[in-house]
């Protein structure tokens, strides 16, 4: 039987999830779910909510759980990676001294200052995770969950043997909005989508095949449709092609939204552009949830009633069981550049259409992208190359030259005032940044 490890499984919903749906493949239900997280106490529970899901759907898997990563892995066919580098204590840095500059950014899990330095902390465990594999479990599959996507794929598909993809929820999700704002049943909508991680574009979106995009212009004149992704239509309708990832995510990667608070105020307060304003609103409210999570998990755990053990829509259970031997299945992943897409850099991490089968991912070649698409995806591949050179090497210098580079960072400050945040941050992030000796120049 089977053996999945679950790398971060201290990620509650997303654990049970994962789990839920694996366990509705046949071969799979009888599999060893080893369950690992450094948290014993996310672990526990965890744990206890996973036998509940095996207890209820009458399943002959097996579940084990540890705080050894090594051991999590050990024999493994498939592994899920869904962790976190350091906490909010860590990370609310990464937005908070940019914003003392002028650069202002709403999420920052993905690029920009804010996701180069999440890298620089996170890139360092993948490899760690990636090394175990290749000596306990060689042969087994990683899909990753954790950001910066882009950067922790390229990382590791540049470094390790390990065969692995990253997997978002954002281009099926766009997809699915697309077809409702135009009044289409999913199930009749075809697309082709590429680019890279929270930046790819639909080159292609039809509906019974024929061009869909005339219909989606005519829908941004509605006024609800507009402003539910204020960002991303303004891009659609100078770009002529849609682009994946909320509002919110979009408006850190280019020049246009958030380099001025009038423009804030304008795009970026409504829809999945929504933004507070101060991250001092975002930290309290994190920590007020961080307070409530052991009330919603033990709420979870008492709840009388069956479970819904219904199939969802993660892409990583269809994955596996096609890995293992199961039905093919197509996806959106993150694999590297080997001629895919014609006009981004080789080798480099990019997102298109993957087919999971018996042992290996295929993936589909795309072409080149529509120049426009091209020119910011082209110039955001750019300073994640650098970003990830860095992380390796352990050079502060490429830090520097990265966020010199970075679309929002350069329309906000000059290169004296990005040398100095970049020192901010990496004195603040010394303790977490081992491969650089030194951590300001």
């Amino acid at each position: 039987m089977a053996k999945i490890a679950f790398i971060g499984a201290g990620s509650f919903g997303f654990t049970r999830t994962l789990v839920r749906d694996i366990l509705t493949f046949a071969r799979m239900e009888g599999a060893t779910l080893a369950l690992m997280d450094i948290d014993k106490e996310r672990l526990e529970f965890i744990t206890q909510a996973v036998k509940r899901i095996v207890k209820e759907g009458k399943y002959p898997a097996k579940v084990v759980a540890t705080t050894s990563r090594r051991k999590a892995l050990e024999g493994a066919d498939a592994a899920l990676c869904t962790i976190l580098a350091g906490d909010v204590d860590v990370w609310q840095h990464d937005i908070l001294i940019p914003m003392t500059y002028g650069v202002d950014t709403n999420v920052g899990d993905t690029r920009g200052p804010s996701g180069i330095f999440r890298a620089l902390r996170t890139i360092p465990v993948m490899l760690g995770i990636c090394r175990d594999m290749e000596a306990v479990c060689p042969d087994a599959i990683l899909l990753n969950y954790t950001n910066p996507m882009a950067m922790n794929c390229r990382a590791m598909q540049r470094e390790s043997s390990i065969l692995s993809s990253g997997l978002c929820h954002s281009v099926q999700g766009t997809a699915m909005m697309m077809a409702k704002w135009i009044g289409a049943p999913y199930e009749e909508i075809d697309y082709v989508c590429a680019g890279i991680n929270h930046l790819s574009w639909f080159v292609k979106y039809e509906w019974n095949g024929r061009d869909a995009y005339p219909l989606l212009r005519k829908a941004m004149k509605r006024k609800k449709v507009y402003n539910e992704e204020h960002v991303r239509n303004e891009m659609f309708l100078a770009m002529g092609y849609y682009v994946t990832e909320s509002s919110g995510h979009n408006s850190e990667y280019n020049w246009w939204f958030r380099k001025r608070k009038d423009l804030i105020k304008r795009y970026c307060t409504t829809g999945t552009g929504w933004n507070p304003g101060e991250y001092a609103y975002i930290l309290k409210e994190y920590r007020k949830r961080k307070g409530s999570w052991k009330k919603a998990i033990k709420d979870w755990l008492k709840q009388r009633g069956p479970l819904d053990l219904k199939r969802g829509h993660e892409y990583a259970a269809s994955i596996i069981n096609a890995y293992l031997g199961g039905e093919m299945f197509e996806f959106n992943g993150n694999v590297p550049n080997k001629g895919l897409i014609t006009n981004l850099p080789p080798e480099c991490c990019v997102e298109v259409p993957v087919v999971a089968r018996r042992g290996a991912l295929g993936s589909v070649h795309v072409g080149s992208l529509p120049p426009q698409c091209a020119a910011l995806t082209g110039i955001n591949v750019a300073v994640e190359e650098m970003a990830v050179e860095a992380a390796l090497t352990g050079n502060p210098e490429l830090v520097y030259q990265a966020i010199c580079y970075d679309p929002l960072t350069a329309a906000v400050l000059s290169l004296a005032e990005i040398r100095r945040m970049v020192n901010d941050m990496l004195r603040k992030n010394k303790p977490h940044l081992p491969q650089f000796k030194t951590v300001a120049f």
